[in-house]
C-alpha cells in the first residue's frame, strides 16, 4: 500500500511539473551542487550537461560538502575503447570518444580510469599485443592518446591502461624474429640469444610438454601458448626482456599514465605464487621508482585466500574475485539470498586477510567485468537488485570498479565474449556516438532498461542510484579507507551495521539487504549518538530515525555519524 502511494504521489508530481511548462522531468539528486528546495521543498538545480532544468519530487536533506582526496583511492570506471564511443562515425570507439565523454564520468563521480588495451593488435579485444609503445590506429593517434591523459588530469582523473606481460602477439616482432631465427638453425644446432636475443623471450622447447604447446612451422620447436595459439606466453625469467619491458613502462609513464592494470597475473608462471608475485614487484618497484604515487592493480582470477598470497608482492591491489560474479558474495547479497549479516563478516575478513600480507594493500572490489556475464543477466533485470548490488560495491573499501553500461543495466548474452562488451547505450533515440560493437557478437541482445539520456532525467532510475551511490564515497573518506568493525549488536540475517575510521573520524554504515521494511533501534549501541548522514533508497524512500529508531525501506543503506 505505502509502495502504491507513493507512486501516486510522484506520478502527480511529474504531471504538476510538465503542466508548468517548465520542461521539468523528475531527477535524483545531483552532484553538481546546484540544487536548491522551491517552495514546495522540492530539490531543483540545472544539469550541467544540457541545460535542462530538473525537479526530483521526493526530499532528499543529506547532500554534504564533497570531501575527495588526491590519493591512490579512487572510483574507477573500466572502458572497453571499441565499444565506448565512436567520434569520427566508423562504427569503432575511439579515444577522442573516450575524451568527449569525460565530464560524462566525471559527473557520475568516478575519478579514476581504466582502459582495456590500447595497443596495436590483431584482434577486437586487443589482448594480444604487437608493439607494446604505440596506439592501435583503430582508436587513433598517440597524439590522441596524450590530449585524453591530459584532459583526464584536468579533471581529476587518473588514468590505468591494461598492461598484458604474460604474453604478446604472434605478429610481434621478438616473435616473428624468433621463429624466424629457429626455422634457420641447422639440425642439432642450439639457439644462442648472441644471435638472436628473441628465443630467450618465449618458451620454446624441442619437445611438446602439453596442449597449449604449438609448432613452429618449419621446424620442430613448439611455443608455449596458454590463452590462444596466436598468445605465445613470454618468459619473464628472462633478464633481457624485463628491460625492455621497463622501457615499456617507463614510455607509458613518461606519456602521463598514472598506473597499471596488469593481466593475468595468475598466469605468469602456472602455479608458481612466488615466481609470480616476485615478478609483480620487481615491476612495481620499477614504476614506482620513476612516480611515487604510481598505482598498480593485478588480475588474480581466484579465491580470497590466493589473492591474499598476492599481495605478498608488495603490490597495492588484486581484483576482489572472490565479491564478484554471478555467484561472488555481492550479487548474492544484493538477491537477498546471502544476509547482510554474513556479507559485513566477508568486509572484515578481506580487511584482515590481505593486511596480513601487505598493510598498504588497497581492495579492489567490483561486481562483474569484461569477462563476466553482465550485472543485469545475474540479477535478472530486477531493477531494485541491481541497485542494492550497486549499494553493496559503493559501500566496500578500496577502490571500486564498474564496468562500463554497468551504470544504465545495460545486459549481456551467455558465454561469448563479444556478447559481453556490447555498445555503450547512450540514448534510445539518439545514434550519436554509437559504435557497432564486436563484428561476431550476436544480434537482437537488447537492454531492459533505457539508454543514458533517458534514464539521466528519470529521478528513479539505475544511473541515478549509481550517482547517488558514488556521491556518498565522495563525500565520506571513511567509506574507501576507513577501519571496519561490526556492530555485532545490530546484526541479524539480513540487519547489519558496521563502523568505519579514517583519520579520527568515525562514520556508522547499517544495512537492510531483506525485501522488507526494518526498524533498527541504535540506543544502547556504538551508533547511539550518531546522525543520518546520508542514505540509498531504492525508489524514492525516506529512511528516518527517531527516538533511537532507525526505519529502514527494503534494500537500503543508511550513513551515520
Amino acid at each position: 500500500m505505502k509502495k502504491r502511494l507513493l507512486c501516486m504521489v510522484l506520478a502527480a508530481a511529474l504531471v504538476l511539473g510538465m503542466l508548468g511548462g517548465c520542461g521539468k522531468t523528475p531527477v535524483n539528486g545531483g552532484q553538481d551542487g546546484q540544487e536548491q528546495q522551491d517552495d514546495q521543498g522540492e530539490q531543483t538545480g540545472t544539469d550541467a550537461q544540457d541545460g535542462v532544468i530538473t525537479v526530483n519530487p521526493v526530499s532528499y536533506d543529506y547532500e554534504q560538502e564533497l570531501n575527495i582526496i588526491d590519493d591512490n583511492y579512487r572510483n574507477y570506471y573500466e572502458i572497453f575503447v571499441y565499444s565506448f564511443y565512436d567520434s569520427d562515425g566508423d562504427g569503432i570507439g575511439d579515444l577522442n570518444g573516450v575524451t568527449e565523454k569525460l565530464d560524462y564520468i566525471a559527473d557520475m563521480g568516478f575519478n579514476g580510469i581504466w582502459l582495456m588495451p590500447v595497443m596495436p593488435s590483431t584482434t577486437y579485444h586487443k589482448y594480444d599485443v604487437k608493439n607494446y609503445c604505440e596506439i592501435d590506429q583503430e582508436y587513433g593517434t598517440m597524439e590522441d592518446f596524450e590530449r585524453l591523459v591530459q584532459e583526464c588530469h584536468n579533471r581529476g582523473i587518473r588514468l590505468v591502461i591494461d598492461v598484458v606481460i604474460n604474453h604478446s602477439s604472434s605478429q610481434h616482432p621478438w616473435f616473428t624474429q624468433a621463429c624466424a631465427y629457429l626455422r634457420g638453425l641447422e639440425d642439432g644446432a642450439e639457439p644462442d640469444p648472441a644471435e638472436c636475443p628473441y628465443v630467450e623471450y618465449y618458451h620454446f622447447t624441442k619437445e611438446r610438454v602439453d596442449s597449449t604447446y604449438y609448432d613452429i612451422r618449419g621446424c620442430d620447436w613448439y611455443y608455449e601458448g596458454s590463452f590462444w595459439s596466436e598468445m605465445p606466453d613470454l618468459n619473464l625469467s628472462c633478464e633481457a626482456l624485463r628491460k625492455e619491458l621497463e622501457d615499456v613502462a617507463k614510455f607509458w609513464i613518461d606519456k602521463g599514465v598514472d598506473g597499471f592494470r596488469m593481466d593475468a597475473a595468475l598466469h605468469f608462471e602456472e602455479g608458481d605464487t612466488e615466481f609470480n608475485t616476485e615478478a609483480l614487484n620487481w615491476l612495481y618497484t620499477y614504476c614506482k621508482s620513476l612516480n611515487p604515487d604510481f598505482y598498480m592493480v593485478s588480475e588474480v582470477w581466484a579465491g580470497a585466500n590466493t589473492i591474499q598470497a598476492y599481495y605478498g608482492s608488495g603490490t597495492p591491489s588484486m581484483f576482489n574475485f572472490d565479491a564478484a560474479g554471478a555467484e561472488g558474495k555481492i550479487i548474492l547479497a544484493a538477491r537477498g539470498t546471502y544476509v547482510a549479516s554474513n556479507f559485513v563478516k566477508d568486509m572484515l575478513r578481506y580487511q584482515d586477510l590481505f593486511s596480513e600480507m601487505n598493510a598498504e594493500f588497497i581492495d579492489a572490489p567490483f561486481i562483474t567485468n569484461h569477462d563476466m556475464g553482465r550485472v543485469s543477466n545475474a540479477l535478472l533485470s530486477n531493477q531494485n537488485d541491481i541497485k542494492m548490488a550497486c549499494g553493496l560495491l559503493m559501500m566496500m573499501n578500496g577502490n571500486p570498479f564498474v564496468y562500463y553500461g554497468e551504470e544504465i543495466g545495460m545486459k549481456s548474452s551467455g558465454q561469448k565474449d563479444e556478447n559481453k562488451r556490447l555498445p555503450m547505450i547512450w540514448s534510445d533515440t539518439d545514434p550519436t556516438g554509437m559504435t557497432n560493437g564486436p563484428k561476431d557478437a550476436d544480434d537482437g541482445i537488447t537492454s531492459a532498461f533505457p539508454g543514458v539520456e533517458e534514464q539521466r532525467i528519470d529521478g528513479m532510475s539505475i544511473y541515478n542510484y549509481y550517482k547517488r551511490a558514488l556521491r556518498l564515497r565522495n563525500e565520506n573518506p571513511e567509506i574507501a579507507r576507513g577501519t571496519i568493525t561490526i556492530v555485532e549488536s545490530l546484526c541479524d540475517a539480513y540487519q547489519a551495521a558496521i563502523t568505519k575510521t579514517y583519520d579520527g573520524s568515525t562514520i556508522g554504515i547499517v544495512y537492510n539487504n531483506s525485501k522488507e521494511e526494518i526498524k533498527v533501534t541504535l540506543t544502547g549501541s556504538e551508533l547511539a549518538d550518531m546522525q543520518i548522514r546520508g542514505y540509498l533508497t531504492l525508489n524514492g524512500e525516506v529512511i528516518t530515525l527517531e527516538g533511537g529508531v532507525l526505519v529502514m525501506p527494503a534494500q537500503s543503506i543508511c550513513i551515520l555519524k
